[in-house]
């Protein structure tokens, strides 16, 4: 990969990273949060998945505003609006005031990933997008490591309100350096001319560069595909589990553990900090294997699949004491999830014919994590009320995984044509 394009994914690894470690802010400051609003694990369990509420709601919107305006305009739209959400969560009088600050955060929150992808099409021939979804993707992970970390020892030192003010705060600065710095390969300056139109030649393939340009599919024909189904399961089986310890992990550390907030902070972060590396590897390992043919074809199902397998290792969490064993098991399972997403991610760019399709594609698989995503932090806060254990949650963040791989195998197995080539055809 071309150091210019590298500086494209460091734009959308760090979009990335700021997205989730504002998302785990209310993660770290749970216990001081409950405290003084006075709120049980299941009133926490609704407050810990609000932020998904409009997320959801908007993914499909946020996509046709993508294949519409591009990514460069929506993702500086959304960061700015769920930075200022965040601060304002350190401003909450009570219980609903902090609902609606989060919900607001997700409905900016909706715009990254539809967004990112579309650059990501934009921006990187076929051969290098499992590295390059990797890398954004690799941002859900490095983004709770640090601000566990970062928001923990505020969170210790100044209290809940000055982290979630801090956590805000740095989107405004990531928005300044887009505007100024970013646009599309034909327009920036600062790419060669070489490098250019290798963007150029090679980011459709070289056998569908005729469907590359075609007129945008509406929503009802792609909602009427079995692969965008496929991608829509495959994607929400991972994410659960991703959701479940972004949001309770810090919680059951301190519970299950009897950690403190700072030491919770810290050990939260190391599955994720670990995972931000390995699916990195991960999805570079997948761009060196899998042949540009296969690619094309469709062929990294298998590699979402055994991801998703790996990940599915949660079901031994409960079995396990040592509280080292534990962490390690859980960072081995980020990383595959993490790693999973990803290349789901660059599956959806490899089965989409036409670029115009591309944002509305994505929305849909994101949809479908968030959906699962949306549910993780509830059932987990009503396993927790009801049995006063975690088992039950490893237990259901453990088989969902299984039947993602088999989803991805199975109805993923068409490319996405977009429906004027089909009508002509």
């Amino acid at each position: 990969m071309n150091i210019r394009r590298g500086w494209v994914c460091l734009f959308l690894f760090t979009l990335t990273s700021i997205n989730y470690a504002d998302r785990v802010a209310l993660s770290v400051a749970a216990k001081p949060i409950s405290t003084e609003f006075g709120l049980s694990a299941i009133d926490m369990g609704y407050l810990l998945s609000s932020f998904l509420w409009f997320y959801v709601l908007c993914l499909i919107p946020v996509g046709l505003l993508v294949d519409r305006y591009g990514g460069k305009v929506v993702n500086g739209l959304g960061i700015g609006l769920w930075s200022a959400a965040t601060m304002m969560t350190g401003f909450s009088t009570g219980w609903l005031f902090m609902v609606i600050t989060r919900v607001v955060m997700g409905m900016g929150e909706s715009t990254s990933w539809p967004a990112s992808n579309r650059i990501i099409r934009e921006w990187f021939p076929a051969s290098e997008r499992g590295l390059a979804n990797a890398i954004f993707g690799a941002g859900a992970a490095f983004g709770p490591a640090a601000g566990a970390i970062a928001i923990s020892w505020i969170v210790a030192t100044w209290g809940w309100r000055t982290g979630f003010i801090a956590a805000g705060s740095i989107g405004f600065i990531w928005l300044a350096l887009w505007y100024f710095v970013f646009d599309k390969p034909e327009r920036v300056g600062w790419l060669k001319t070489a490098e250019r139109d290798k963007i150029l030649r090679e980011r459709d393939g070289e056998s569908t560069v005729h469907l590359a340009e075609q007129p945008s599919s509406s929503l009802w024909y792609l909602l009427g595909l079995r692969s965008v189904w496929g991608l829509f399961l495959t994607q929400g089986c991972e994410v659960y589990g991703g959701y479940m310890l972004l949001t309770w992990l810090p919680s059951y550390l301190q519970q299950a553990k009897g950690l403190s907030v700072m030491n919770a902070g810290m050990l939260t972060a190391v599955p994720f900090g670990i995972a931000s590396i390995l699916a990195i590897c991960l999805g570079k390992l997948s761009d060196h294997v899998l042949t540009k043919e296969a690619v094309h074809a469709g062929a990294r199902r298998s590699a979402v699949a055994l991801m998703l397998v790996g990940a599915a290792s949660f079901l031994f969490v409960p079995m396990l004491d040592q509280l080292w064993i534990i962490i390690v098991l859980l960072a081995f399972i980020r990383a595959l999830g993490s790693a999973g997403s990803a290349l789901n991610f660059a599956l959806v760019t490899d089965l989409v014919r036409n670029r115009s399709d591309i944002g509305k594609v994505t929305s849909i698989t994101v949809v479908g994590g968030n959906t699962f995503g949306l549910s993780a932090p509830i059932v987990t806060g009503y396993v927790v009320g009801l049995t006063g254990s975690f088992d039950g949650a490893f237990f259901v963040a453990g088989t969902l995984p299984l039947i993602g791989a088999l989803a991805t195998l199975v109805m993923t197995r068409r490319p996405i044509m977009p429906a004027r080539a089909l009508a002509t055809a």
